[in-house]
């Protein structure tokens, strides 16, 4: 029986996932913000179980804080840790600074999950990130990853979105060199008919784009597969669109760039919003 914590399981490819791995036995461990989301889906995993009680987890990954608190719950909790899956995330309809002191789509979509896959570094066995192809509009700064110096009057959501996807990239192909020892990857679910970009003009597209859109059970599934598909079947550090392996953009597998924003990372969680220049 595996252990697989799902974070962003309040609906959505999070919710989906989890109650696909619960209805194969597994031990799924369900993370949400939202109270009465993250409620009704305990209620439809529980039903889908097939093996042991689902686990139920809330944290808002925007906060060190409760990261830190839902990493100690987990770590004390259970004993091993098959799978984190890295799923928490979203675009952020406004410029907005977290408690933290960091942009908040960048905080929410990669130093949040970071931080949580650090804490768990010694007890996880394999990490999935959901990425997206957005990470292809993403313009990470080698000289300021983590955009510190950013003031909010130019920021727009997309790229802002897409800047937080490529560090998402980055980031499994970087643990995959720093931790040979966790099978680390990276995925683009699809486009699917979910939350994303609610409170944002890019939910019309989502709402009257539905009939041509994946479906949450289908991107679900995509993510339940790489979760358990068998270590050899996987290239570690790699990204994947449905079952295939794909080359990212080039800025999202330049290894320099990898390097820093991993280090960049480290000093933003150790750190918080304080900058040590």
């Amino acid at each position: 029986m595996r252990t697989i914590v799902v974070t962003g399981a309040g609906s959505g490819i999070g919710l989906e996932a989890a109650r696909q791995l619960a209805a194969l036995g597994d031990q799924v461990v369900v993370v949400g913000r939202n109270p009465r989301r993250l409620g009704a889906a305990m209620a439809r995993i529980r039903a889908a179980a097939q093996g042991p009680e689902p686990g139920e987890a809330r944290a808002d990954l925007e906060s060190f804080a409760e990261v830190r608190r839902l990493a100690e719950h987990l770590l004390t909790a259970y004993g091993k840790i098959d799978v984190l899956a890295n799923n928490a995330g979203g675009m952020v309809p406004h410029h907005r600074r977290t408690t933290d002191g960091f942009e908040a789509t960048l905080q929410g979509n990669h130093l949040g999950p970071f931080l949580l896959a650090s804490l768990l570094r010694e007890r996880v066995s394999r990490i999935v990130t959901t990425a997206s192809d957005a990470h292809r509009g993403g313009t990470l700064d080698p000289d300021d990853p983590l955009g510190r110096r950013s003031d909010g009057k130019k920021w727009r959501s997309w790229p802002a979105y897409g800047t937080a996807k490529q560090a998402n990239v980055l980031f499994a192909r970087e643990a995959a060199r720093r931790w040979p020892d966790v099978l680390s990857v990276s995925f683009h679910p699809g486009v699917v008919r979910s939350n994303f970009g609610a409170g944002t003009l890019t939910r019309a597209f989502w709402v009257l784009g539905a009939p041509f859109l994946k479906s949450p059970v289908q991107a679900g599934a995509e993510l339940a597969r790489l979760a358990i598909a068998p270590a050899e079947e996987l290239t570690n550090g790699a990204y994947y669109v449905g079952r295939k392996e794909t080359e990212p953009a080039s800025r999202a597998s330049d290894p320099e760039l990898a390097k820093r924003l991993w280090e960049a990372s480290v000093t933003a969680v150790e750190t918080g919003g304080e900058d040590p220049r």
